[in-house]
C-alpha cells in the first residue's frame, strides 16, 4: 500500500498553512499504521506504539533557504498525543499548545488528539522564525484541548523531575526509558496504561512506575510474572533487595500496579507505595 495523497480529502490539511513566510508547500503526503514505514523507517514503530491515526506530512521550500517539514500526528487520543510528545520531551520549553519544546531546528507540541513536529533542515534565524510562526498558526487551528492522562497525575509531585515524565503503553517504550527486561515480563499490551516518573532526592534517584490494567485478573497476572522474573530470591512477598543494595517494590491493588525500582531502603520503598495508594484513587 503506498502513501496517500492528499486528493483523496482530508480536511485536516487545513491546520496547516499554504505558505509561511515565503515558504510554501513542495510535496503533501498521508500516512498511516501501514504505511508509516515507507516515511519514518526508523521510529515508525514508536508512533504505532503510541495507536497513532493518521500523518500529514508536508515538505515546505523556499529558494535560497533549508526545507522545512511539518508532520501532524493524528494521535486519535489527547492522551497517545501527551504520550508520544512524553516520549520525546527533549530541548527547551516553549510556549506553545498544551506543552512544547525546541532544540536545534525541532519544534513539537501536543494540543488536543495532535501531536506536531516541525523540523528545518538547517537551523538559521530565518527558519527558526519561520518554525514559530508555523507552530502558532498550527496552534490556533487545533480548536480542541486535550487533558493528561489520569494515570499521571497519580505520580507525586514531590522531588519528581517533570521533564521525564513518560506515558505508555508496551514494554518497548518502557525498556527505552527504564530497562526492565527483554522479556515482556509485565504483560503490557496496547490497552495498558503507564506512567513512569523520575525522582531525585537527596538520598539519590529512583524511578515509579504505575500501570493500570483492563482488570484486576490482568493485573495479578502481571505481578505474579514480574515478582518471578524480576525477584524471585525475594524474603518476602513483592520486595527484594537488588544487587547495587537498593529496593525494588512492587504492590497489586485491584486492576493497578505499582513498582517502586532504585529506593535507598527497605522502609523507604513502602513509604512511597504506601502514599501512593493514599493519595489515589485505586
Amino acid at each position: 500500500m503506498s502513501a496517500k495523497s492528499p486528493a483523496e480529502g482530508f480536511e485536516l490539511w487545513n491546520l496547516l498553512p499554504k505558505e509561511i513566510n515565503g515558504w510554501r508547500p513542495e510535496e503533501d503526503r498521508i500516512y498511516d499504521p501501514e504505511t508509516i514505514f515507507q516515511y519514518l523507517n526508523g521510529s515508525g514503530e514508536i508512533y504505532r506504539a503510541f495507536n497513532f491515526r493518521k500523518l500529514y506530512a508536508r515538505r515546505y521550500v523556499k529558494e535560497g533557504h533549508p526545507k522545512i517539514i511539518a508532520d501532524l500526528f493524528d494521535m486519535g487520543t489527547d492522551k497517545d498525543a501527551f504520550g508520544i510528545f512524553s516520549h520525546g520531551n527533549e530541548g527547551h520549553d516553549v510556549d506553545i499548545g498544551q506543552s512544547a519544546n525546541y532544540i536545534g531546528g525541532l519544534l513539537s507540541f501536543w494540543k488536543g488528539r495532535f501531536f506536531v513536529s516541525l523540523f528545518a533542515e538547517e537551523e538559521t534565524a530565518e527558519s527558526r522564525e519561520a518554525l514559530f510562526k508555523v507552530a502558532k498558526e498550527v496552534e490556533t487551528a487545533i480548536d480542541e484541548e486535550g487533558r493528561i492522562p489520569e494515570i499521571v497525575s497519580l505520580l507525586p509531585s514531590e522531588c519528581l523531575d517533570k521533564a521525564k515524565v513518560r506515558f505508555f503503553h508496551n514494554h518497548i517504550i518502557l525498556n527505552h526509558h527504564f530497562f526492565v527486561a527483554d522479556d515482556n515480563i509485565l504483560g503490557l499490551d496496547q490497552q495498558t496504561e503507564c506512567a513512569l516518573g523520575v525522582y531525585r532526592e537527596q538520598e539519590g534517584e529512583y524511578c515509579l512506575l504505575l500501570i493500570r490494567y483492563e482488570g484486576p485478573d490482568e493485573a495479578a497476572r502481571a505481578f505474579e510474572s514480574f515478582a518471578a522474573a524480576y525477584m524471585p530470591d525475594a524474603s518476602e512477598p513483592g520486595i527484594v533487595q537488588t544487587e547495587d543494595g537498593k529496593w525494588t517494590a512492587a504492590r497489586l491493588e485491584n486492576a493497578f500496579l505499582s513498582i517502586i525500582f532504585s529506593a535507598e531502603s527497605k522502609d523507604r520503598a513502602w513509604e512511597i507505595l504506601d502514599n501512593i495508594s493514599k493519595g489515589s484513587r485505586l
